[in-house]
Protein backbone atom coordinates (compact mmCIF):
# COMPACT_ATOMS: atom_id res chain seq x y z
CA UNK A 1 0.00 0.00 0.00
CA UNK A 2 1.26 3.53 -1.11
CA UNK A 3 2.17 5.54 1.90
CA UNK A 4 0.38 8.17 0.16
CA UNK A 5 -3.47 6.21 1.58
CA UNK A 6 -1.92 4.19 4.28
CA UNK A 7 -2.47 6.80 6.70
CA UNK A 8 -6.07 7.20 5.66
CA UNK A 9 -7.45 3.06 6.19
CA UNK A 10 -7.85 2.96 9.85
CA UNK A 11 -10.34 6.36 9.30
CA UNK A 12 -11.83 4.77 6.14
CA UNK A 13 -12.41 1.46 7.82
CA UNK A 14 -14.04 3.28 11.21
CA UNK A 15 -16.44 5.20 8.40
CA UNK A 16 -17.67 2.49 6.78
CA UNK A 17 -18.35 0.83 9.95
CA UNK A 18 -20.01 3.35 11.02
CA UNK A 19 -22.23 3.72 7.51
CA UNK A 20 -22.52 -0.36 7.71
CA UNK A 21 -24.54 0.78 10.97
CA UNK A 22 -27.78 2.54 9.19
CA UNK A 23 -30.18 0.08 7.85
CA UNK A 24 -30.34 2.06 4.26
CA UNK A 25 -32.84 -0.43 2.77
CA UNK A 26 -35.84 0.83 1.08
CA UNK A 27 -38.19 2.05 2.92
CA UNK A 28 -41.62 3.97 2.89
CA UNK A 29 -41.52 7.44 2.32
CA UNK A 30 -42.63 10.38 5.17
CA UNK A 31 -42.45 13.78 5.01
CA UNK A 32 -38.80 14.62 3.55
CA UNK A 33 -37.41 11.32 3.45
CA UNK A 34 -38.45 9.47 0.20
CA UNK A 35 -36.91 6.27 1.17
CA UNK A 36 -37.12 6.57 4.87
CA UNK A 37 -35.13 8.10 7.67
CA UNK A 38 -32.41 5.86 7.48
CA UNK A 39 -31.37 6.35 4.86
CA UNK A 40 -31.54 9.97 4.81
CA UNK A 41 -29.82 9.51 7.77
CA UNK A 42 -26.96 7.33 6.36
CA UNK A 43 -26.48 10.06 3.46
CA UNK A 44 -26.00 12.77 5.97
CA UNK A 45 -23.84 10.78 7.95
CA UNK A 46 -21.56 10.36 4.77
CA UNK A 47 -21.83 13.92 3.67
CA UNK A 48 -20.63 15.05 7.18
CA UNK A 49 -17.29 12.99 6.78
CA UNK A 50 -17.04 14.90 3.75
CA UNK A 51 -17.64 18.07 4.86
CA UNK A 52 -15.12 17.84 7.93
CA UNK A 53 -12.37 17.12 5.33
CA UNK A 54 -13.42 20.11 3.77
CA UNK A 55 -14.74 19.31 0.85
CA UNK A 56 -18.12 20.92 -0.99
CA UNK A 57 -20.92 19.14 -0.82
CA UNK A 58 -24.70 19.19 -1.85
CA UNK A 59 -27.38 16.81 -0.41
CA UNK A 60 -30.41 17.39 -2.94
CA UNK A 61 -33.41 16.87 -0.55
CA UNK A 62 -32.48 13.54 0.35
CA UNK A 63 -32.58 11.71 -2.98
CA UNK A 64 -28.64 11.90 -4.30
CA UNK A 65 -25.82 13.64 -2.25
CA UNK A 66 -22.50 14.76 -3.87
CA UNK A 67 -18.92 15.60 -2.82
CA UNK A 68 -17.09 17.55 -5.10
CA UNK A 69 -13.10 18.71 -5.63
CA UNK A 70 -11.66 20.29 -8.37
CA UNK A 71 -12.18 22.70 -10.74
CA UNK A 72 -13.14 22.38 -15.14
CA UNK A 73 -14.33 19.59 -17.13
CA UNK A 74 -16.26 17.19 -14.54
CA UNK A 75 -16.02 14.05 -14.44
CA UNK A 76 -18.00 11.32 -12.07
CA UNK A 77 -17.75 8.81 -9.33
CA UNK A 78 -21.06 7.04 -9.39
CA UNK A 79 -21.85 5.10 -6.36
CA UNK A 80 -24.94 4.34 -3.59
CA UNK A 81 -25.47 4.03 -0.31
CA UNK A 82 -28.74 2.20 -0.08
CA UNK A 83 -28.36 -1.72 0.07
CA UNK A 84 -31.04 -4.97 -0.42
CA UNK A 85 -32.85 -6.05 2.88
CA UNK A 86 -30.63 -7.99 4.93
CA UNK A 87 -32.90 -10.99 4.79
CA UNK A 88 -32.00 -14.03 6.94
CA UNK A 89 -29.11 -16.47 7.50
CA UNK A 90 -26.54 -14.16 9.35
CA UNK A 91 -24.05 -15.22 11.58
CA UNK A 92 -23.61 -11.76 12.70
CA UNK A 93 -25.81 -8.97 12.70
CA UNK A 94 -25.86 -7.49 9.28
CA UNK A 95 -25.90 -3.83 10.40
CA UNK A 96 -23.28 -4.25 12.73
CA UNK A 97 -19.61 -3.92 10.83
CA UNK A 98 -18.19 -6.92 13.16
CA UNK A 99 -14.47 -7.55 12.06
CA UNK A 100 -12.72 -10.64 12.94
CA UNK A 101 -10.61 -13.65 11.46
CA UNK A 102 -13.82 -15.77 11.04
CA UNK A 103 -12.99 -18.97 8.93
CA UNK A 104 -16.07 -21.10 9.38
CA UNK A 105 -16.61 -20.97 6.37
CA UNK A 106 -12.99 -22.87 5.47
CA UNK A 107 -11.64 -19.64 4.03
CA UNK A 108 -7.97 -18.51 4.70
CA UNK A 109 -7.72 -16.00 8.06
CA UNK A 110 -7.73 -12.81 6.38
CA UNK A 111 -9.95 -10.26 8.38
CA UNK A 112 -12.84 -9.34 7.69
CA UNK A 113 -15.80 -6.61 8.00
CA UNK A 114 -19.03 -8.24 8.00
CA UNK A 115 -22.47 -6.51 7.66
CA UNK A 116 -25.03 -5.50 4.51
CA UNK A 117 -23.42 -2.92 2.21
CA UNK A 118 -19.77 -3.34 3.05
CA UNK A 119 -19.02 -4.43 -0.59
CA UNK A 120 -21.99 -3.37 -1.82
CA UNK A 121 -21.69 -0.18 -2.28
CA UNK A 122 -20.82 1.35 1.15
CA UNK A 123 -17.32 0.46 1.34
CA UNK A 124 -16.38 1.36 -2.32
CA UNK A 125 -18.22 4.82 -1.64
CA UNK A 126 -16.27 5.61 1.68
CA UNK A 127 -12.41 4.32 -0.05
CA UNK A 128 -13.45 6.65 -2.97
CA UNK A 129 -14.26 9.64 -0.26
CA UNK A 130 -10.99 8.81 1.22
CA UNK A 131 -8.69 8.25 -1.86
CA UNK A 132 -10.29 12.04 -3.23
CA UNK A 133 -9.15 13.59 1.03
CA UNK A 134 -5.77 11.94 0.11
CA UNK A 135 -5.34 13.65 -3.06
CA UNK A 136 -6.53 16.93 -1.55
CA UNK A 137 -3.93 16.15 1.04
CA UNK A 138 -1.50 16.04 -0.75
CA UNK A 139 -1.52 19.37 -2.51
CA UNK A 140 -2.66 17.89 -5.45
CA UNK A 141 -4.94 19.88 -8.13
CA UNK A 142 -6.92 18.31 -10.53
CA UNK A 143 -7.79 19.60 -14.16
CA UNK A 144 -11.13 18.58 -13.36
CA UNK A 145 -14.08 18.93 -11.28
CA UNK A 146 -14.13 15.29 -9.52
CA UNK A 147 -18.01 14.87 -8.42
CA UNK A 148 -18.50 11.53 -6.17
CA UNK A 149 -22.45 11.32 -6.54
CA UNK A 150 -24.05 9.33 -4.10
CA UNK A 151 -27.29 7.51 -4.40
CA UNK A 152 -29.60 6.66 -2.14
CA UNK A 153 -32.37 4.36 -4.45
CA UNK A 154 -29.95 2.18 -6.75
CA UNK A 155 -31.42 -0.95 -5.59
CA UNK A 156 -34.61 0.06 -6.06
CA UNK A 157 -35.01 2.37 -9.04
CA UNK A 158 -32.89 4.86 -9.91
CA UNK A 159 -35.50 7.53 -8.62
CA UNK A 160 -31.98 9.13 -6.70
CA UNK A 161 -30.61 9.50 -10.40
CA UNK A 162 -33.60 10.95 -12.00
CA UNK A 163 -34.01 13.78 -8.85
CA UNK A 164 -30.79 14.69 -9.70
CA UNK A 165 -30.56 14.72 -13.65
CA UNK A 166 -33.67 17.30 -12.40
CA UNK A 167 -31.88 19.63 -9.96
CA UNK A 168 -28.22 19.57 -10.99
CA UNK A 169 -25.87 18.67 -14.00
CA UNK A 170 -24.54 15.21 -14.53
CA UNK A 171 -20.83 14.65 -16.04
CA UNK A 172 -20.84 12.66 -19.11
CA UNK A 173 -18.07 10.66 -18.71
CA UNK A 174 -17.16 8.77 -15.04
CA UNK A 175 -17.37 5.26 -12.97
CA UNK A 176 -18.75 3.43 -11.11
CA UNK A 177 -17.20 1.31 -7.93
CA UNK A 178 -20.23 -0.89 -7.68
CA UNK A 179 -19.26 -3.73 -10.02
CA UNK A 180 -15.78 -6.13 -10.88
CA UNK A 181 -12.35 -4.97 -11.37
CA UNK A 182 -10.38 -5.14 -13.53
CA UNK A 183 -13.09 -2.70 -15.77
CA UNK A 184 -16.29 -3.06 -17.33
CA UNK A 185 -16.47 -2.15 -20.49
CA UNK A 186 -20.12 -3.58 -21.24
CA UNK A 187 -22.81 -4.48 -19.42
CA UNK A 188 -26.05 -6.34 -20.18
CA UNK A 189 -29.63 -5.14 -20.62
CA UNK A 190 -31.76 -5.53 -17.97
CA UNK A 191 -35.03 -6.65 -18.50
CA UNK A 192 -37.87 -6.74 -15.57
CA UNK A 193 -41.51 -8.04 -16.18
CA UNK A 194 -44.18 -9.91 -14.67
CA UNK A 195 -46.01 -12.53 -16.13
CA UNK A 196 -49.44 -13.94 -15.44
CA UNK A 197 -49.83 -17.63 -15.69
CA UNK A 198 -53.74 -18.73 -14.46
CA UNK A 199 -54.26 -21.45 -12.62
CA UNK A 200 -57.05 -23.84 -12.70
CA UNK A 201 -57.51 -25.95 -9.94
CA UNK A 202 -54.98 -24.41 -7.72
CA UNK A 203 -53.25 -26.90 -5.09
CA UNK A 204 -52.55 -24.15 -2.98
CA UNK A 205 -54.75 -21.18 -0.89
CA UNK A 206 -52.25 -18.68 -0.68
CA UNK A 207 -48.46 -18.57 -2.18
CA UNK A 208 -45.14 -16.19 -1.84
CA UNK A 209 -41.71 -16.23 -2.93
CA UNK A 210 -39.03 -13.27 -2.67
CA UNK A 211 -37.81 -10.24 -0.96
CA UNK A 212 -36.82 -7.83 -4.25
CA UNK A 213 -36.80 -8.47 -8.19
CA UNK A 214 -32.89 -8.32 -7.86
CA UNK A 215 -32.70 -11.26 -5.83
CA UNK A 216 -32.49 -14.97 -6.42
CA UNK A 217 -35.24 -15.91 -4.57
CA UNK A 218 -34.07 -17.38 -1.00
CA UNK A 219 -37.78 -17.96 0.48
CA UNK A 220 -41.17 -19.48 -0.62
CA UNK A 221 -44.41 -20.94 0.84
CA UNK A 222 -47.69 -21.78 0.01
CA UNK A 223 -50.84 -23.27 1.71
CA UNK A 224 -51.44 -26.43 0.54
CA UNK A 225 -55.15 -27.35 -0.50
CA UNK A 226 -56.01 -31.17 0.80
CA UNK A 227 -54.87 -32.48 -2.84
CA UNK A 228 -51.52 -30.55 -2.61
CA UNK A 229 -50.67 -32.10 0.75
CA UNK A 230 -51.67 -35.45 -0.55
CA UNK A 231 -49.30 -35.04 -3.39
CA UNK A 232 -46.47 -33.71 -1.59
CA UNK A 233 -46.85 -36.98 1.13
CA UNK A 234 -45.74 -38.71 -2.00
CA UNK A 235 -43.36 -36.37 -3.52
CA UNK A 236 -39.97 -37.79 -4.47
CA UNK A 237 -38.37 -34.90 -6.60
CA UNK A 238 -35.91 -32.12 -5.89
CA UNK A 239 -34.27 -29.13 -6.77
CA UNK A 240 -30.61 -28.16 -6.78
CA UNK A 241 -29.77 -26.47 -3.86
CA UNK A 242 -33.77 -26.30 -2.78
CA UNK A 243 -35.00 -27.88 0.63
CA UNK A 244 -38.80 -28.60 0.99
CA UNK A 245 -40.08 -28.19 4.36
CA UNK A 246 -43.95 -29.36 4.98
CA UNK A 247 -45.44 -28.44 8.24
CA UNK A 248 -49.01 -30.28 9.18
CA UNK A 249 -50.68 -28.41 11.57
CA UNK A 250 -50.58 -25.01 9.62
CA UNK A 251 -50.90 -26.48 5.93
CA UNK A 252 -47.95 -24.62 4.98
CA UNK A 253 -45.09 -25.96 2.39
CA UNK A 254 -41.79 -23.69 2.72
CA UNK A 255 -38.68 -23.68 0.17
CA UNK A 256 -35.53 -22.83 1.33
CA UNK A 257 -32.89 -21.49 -1.31
CA UNK A 258 -30.23 -19.29 -0.85
CA UNK A 259 -30.04 -15.83 -2.26
CA UNK A 260 -27.57 -14.33 -5.09
CA UNK A 261 -27.56 -10.99 -7.13
CA UNK A 262 -30.27 -11.78 -9.63
CA UNK A 263 -27.17 -10.96 -12.47
CA UNK A 264 -25.56 -14.41 -11.42
CA UNK A 265 -28.45 -16.98 -10.78
CA UNK A 266 -26.34 -19.53 -10.70
CA UNK A 267 -24.47 -18.66 -7.91
CA UNK A 268 -28.17 -18.91 -5.66
CA UNK A 269 -30.56 -21.24 -5.27
CA UNK A 270 -33.76 -20.57 -6.60
CA UNK A 271 -36.64 -21.68 -3.91
CA UNK A 272 -39.23 -20.29 -6.00
CA UNK A 273 -37.71 -22.93 -8.73
CA UNK A 274 -38.05 -25.82 -6.26
CA UNK A 275 -41.47 -25.27 -4.98
CA UNK A 276 -42.78 -24.41 -8.49
CA UNK A 277 -40.76 -27.75 -9.55
CA UNK A 278 -43.18 -29.72 -7.04
CA UNK A 279 -46.61 -27.94 -8.02
CA UNK A 280 -45.62 -29.17 -11.56
CA UNK A 281 -44.95 -32.17 -11.52
CA UNK A 282 -49.38 -32.86 -11.40
CA UNK A 283 -50.71 -29.09 -12.70
CA UNK A 284 -50.29 -28.66 -15.94
CA UNK A 285 -51.04 -24.54 -15.70
CA UNK A 286 -48.42 -24.48 -12.88
CA UNK A 287 -45.82 -26.59 -15.51
CA UNK A 288 -46.48 -23.87 -18.30
CA UNK A 289 -44.88 -21.50 -15.66
CA UNK A 290 -42.32 -23.68 -14.74
CA UNK A 291 -41.21 -24.94 -18.03
CA UNK A 292 -40.78 -21.16 -19.62
CA UNK A 293 -39.03 -19.25 -16.14
CA UNK A 294 -37.24 -22.26 -15.33
CA UNK A 295 -36.58 -25.21 -18.33
CA UNK A 296 -36.31 -22.37 -20.63
CA UNK A 297 -39.21 -23.63 -22.80
CA UNK A 298 -39.11 -20.86 -25.06
CA UNK A 299 -35.46 -21.01 -25.53
CA UNK A 300 -34.30 -17.09 -23.89
CA UNK A 301 -31.30 -17.89 -22.32
CA UNK A 302 -29.80 -19.38 -25.86
CA UNK A 303 -28.82 -15.83 -26.93
CA UNK A 304 -25.90 -14.45 -26.29
CA UNK A 305 -22.54 -12.70 -27.51
CA UNK A 306 -19.36 -11.65 -26.23
CA UNK A 307 -20.78 -10.07 -23.24
CA UNK A 308 -22.62 -13.60 -22.43
CA UNK A 309 -25.16 -15.59 -22.31
CA UNK A 310 -28.64 -14.14 -21.56
CA UNK A 311 -29.51 -14.95 -17.68
CA UNK A 312 -33.10 -15.40 -16.12
CA UNK A 313 -34.08 -15.03 -12.54
CA UNK A 314 -37.64 -15.26 -11.65
CA UNK A 315 -37.35 -13.72 -8.02
CA UNK A 316 -41.14 -12.95 -6.73
CA UNK A 317 -44.38 -14.23 -7.17
CA UNK A 318 -47.70 -14.45 -5.26
CA UNK A 319 -51.28 -15.50 -6.24
CA UNK A 320 -54.19 -13.09 -6.95
CA UNK A 321 -57.21 -13.28 -8.70
CA UNK A 322 -56.89 -17.07 -9.25
CA UNK A 323 -52.85 -16.35 -11.52
CA UNK A 324 -49.28 -17.01 -10.69
CA UNK A 325 -47.99 -13.42 -11.14
CA UNK A 326 -44.61 -13.91 -11.13
CA UNK A 327 -41.88 -11.43 -11.77
CA UNK A 328 -38.48 -12.07 -13.34
CA UNK A 329 -34.97 -10.52 -13.66
CA UNK A 330 -33.51 -10.66 -17.30
CA UNK A 331 -29.56 -9.87 -18.05
CA UNK A 332 -29.11 -10.02 -21.99
CA UNK A 333 -26.62 -9.65 -24.08
CA UNK A 334 -25.20 -6.18 -24.91
CA UNK A 335 -25.11 -6.49 -28.58
CA UNK A 336 -29.38 -7.84 -28.46
CA UNK A 337 -32.69 -6.07 -28.21
CA UNK A 338 -34.98 -6.09 -25.74
CA UNK A 339 -38.06 -6.89 -28.51
CA UNK A 340 -36.39 -10.36 -29.43
CA UNK A 341 -37.01 -11.07 -25.64
CA UNK A 342 -40.88 -10.45 -25.74
CA UNK A 343 -41.19 -12.32 -29.12
CA UNK A 344 -40.25 -15.22 -27.26
CA UNK A 345 -42.29 -14.71 -24.11
CA UNK A 346 -45.23 -14.27 -26.89
CA UNK A 347 -44.63 -17.20 -29.08
CA UNK A 348 -44.63 -18.87 -25.95
CA UNK A 349 -48.02 -17.76 -25.27
CA UNK A 350 -47.02 -15.97 -21.80
CA UNK A 351 -49.26 -12.87 -21.20
CA UNK A 352 -46.93 -10.36 -19.52
CA UNK A 353 -45.84 -6.44 -18.72
CA UNK A 354 -42.67 -4.44 -18.75
CA UNK A 355 -41.57 -3.57 -14.99
CA UNK A 356 -38.62 -1.75 -15.69
CA UNK A 357 -36.12 -1.35 -18.69
CA UNK A 358 -32.28 -0.46 -19.03
CA UNK A 359 -30.74 -0.40 -21.76
CA UNK A 360 -27.38 -2.20 -22.64
CA UNK A 361 -24.06 -0.21 -21.90
CA UNK A 362 -21.04 -0.91 -23.92
CA UNK A 363 -17.65 1.23 -24.11
CA UNK A 364 -14.85 0.56 -26.95
CA UNK A 365 -12.36 -1.40 -24.65
CA UNK A 366 -9.90 0.68 -26.37
CA UNK A 367 -10.89 3.87 -25.56
CA UNK A 368 -9.57 6.57 -23.32
CA UNK A 369 -11.38 6.12 -20.53
CA UNK A 370 -11.27 2.26 -19.99
CA UNK A 371 -7.06 2.24 -21.10
CA UNK A 372 -6.60 5.10 -18.39
CA UNK A 373 -8.27 2.67 -15.48
CA UNK A 374 -6.45 -0.82 -16.77
CA UNK A 375 -3.06 1.01 -17.02
CA UNK A 376 -3.99 1.95 -13.35
CA UNK A 377 -5.17 -1.43 -11.79
CA UNK A 378 -2.42 -3.18 -13.75
CA UNK A 379 0.34 -0.84 -12.21
CA UNK A 380 -1.18 -1.01 -8.58
CA UNK A 381 -1.77 -4.86 -9.22
CA UNK A 382 0.67 -6.17 -10.89
CA UNK A 383 -1.28 -7.84 -13.22
CA UNK A 384 -2.25 -7.72 -17.00
CA UNK A 385 -5.32 -8.02 -17.28
CA UNK A 386 -8.26 -6.90 -19.93
CA UNK A 387 -11.48 -5.32 -19.75
CA UNK A 388 -14.76 -7.43 -19.04
CA UNK A 389 -18.22 -7.46 -19.36
CA UNK A 390 -20.91 -8.12 -17.07
CA UNK A 391 -24.66 -8.51 -16.30
CA UNK A 392 -24.48 -6.55 -13.56
CA UNK A 393 -26.23 -2.79 -13.83
CA UNK A 394 -24.36 -0.38 -12.30
CA UNK A 395 -24.89 3.66 -12.44
CA UNK A 396 -22.14 3.84 -15.27
CA UNK A 397 -25.34 3.56 -17.21
CA UNK A 398 -26.58 6.68 -16.70
CA UNK A 399 -23.27 8.67 -18.01
CA UNK A 400 -22.76 8.97 -21.84
CA UNK A 401 -19.44 7.23 -21.46
CA UNK A 402 -19.25 5.05 -17.88
CA UNK A 403 -17.77 2.14 -16.63
CA UNK A 404 -18.04 -0.09 -13.94
CA UNK A 405 -14.11 -0.43 -11.86
CA UNK A 406 -14.19 -2.84 -8.85
CA UNK A 407 -14.83 -4.02 -6.16
CA UNK A 408 -15.04 -7.40 -7.00
CA UNK A 409 -12.43 -9.78 -8.75
CA UNK A 410 -13.65 -13.04 -10.75
CA UNK A 411 -13.57 -15.94 -8.97
CA UNK A 412 -13.84 -14.92 -5.33
CA UNK A 413 -16.60 -15.91 -3.04
CA UNK A 414 -19.04 -13.47 -4.13
CA UNK A 415 -21.45 -12.34 -0.92
CA UNK A 416 -22.69 -9.31 -2.71
CA UNK A 417 -27.29 -9.50 -2.16
CA UNK A 418 -26.41 -12.76 0.21
CA UNK A 419 -26.81 -13.71 3.99
CA UNK A 420 -23.13 -12.86 4.98
CA UNK A 421 -21.68 -9.99 3.54
CA UNK A 422 -18.47 -9.18 3.70
CA UNK A 423 -15.39 -6.98 2.75
CA UNK A 424 -12.06 -7.74 3.28
CA UNK A 425 -9.87 -5.12 5.50
CA UNK A 426 -7.12 -5.81 2.80
CA UNK A 427 -9.78 -4.74 0.17
CA UNK A 428 -10.39 -1.31 1.04
CA UNK A 429 -6.75 -0.70 1.30
CA UNK A 430 -6.30 -1.98 -2.23
CA UNK A 431 -9.22 0.35 -3.21
CA UNK A 432 -7.76 3.33 -1.46
CA UNK A 433 -4.82 3.01 -3.59
CA UNK A 434 -6.36 1.79 -6.73
CA UNK A 435 -8.67 4.50 -6.54
CA UNK A 436 -6.50 7.35 -5.77
CA UNK A 437 -4.65 6.56 -8.77
CA UNK A 438 -7.35 6.18 -11.00
CA UNK A 439 -8.62 9.56 -9.71
CA UNK A 440 -4.90 11.29 -10.30
CA UNK A 441 -4.31 9.80 -13.59
CA UNK A 442 -7.94 10.85 -15.21
CA UNK A 443 -7.79 14.34 -14.13
CA UNK A 444 -4.00 15.05 -14.12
Amino acid sequence: MSHVTEKYFDAAVQAIAESVSFDSSMKPAEGNYPFGKETADCLAHFLKIAEDMGFETHNYDNYVGEVVFGEGEEIAVLAHLDVVPAGSGWKYPPFGAVINDDVSDGGMARTKMWGRGTMDDKGPAVATLFSLKALKDSGFSPKRKIKLIVGCNEESGWACLDHYNKVAKMPDEGFSPDADFPVIYAEKGIYHFESVFPIENAPFTSFSAGERVNMVCDGAQAVLTEEGAEKFAAYQGSYDGVRLEYDEKTGILKAFGKSAHGSTPEKGANALGGLLQFFASFNKDIKKAFDVLFADSASLKTMQDETGYLTMSPDLAKFENGALVITTDIRFPATHKKREIEEKLEAAGVTYREISYQAPLYNDPNGKLISTLMQVYNRVTGRNEKPVAIGGGTYARALKCGCGFGPEFENEEATIHQANEYILLDRIRLMLEIYYEALKALTN
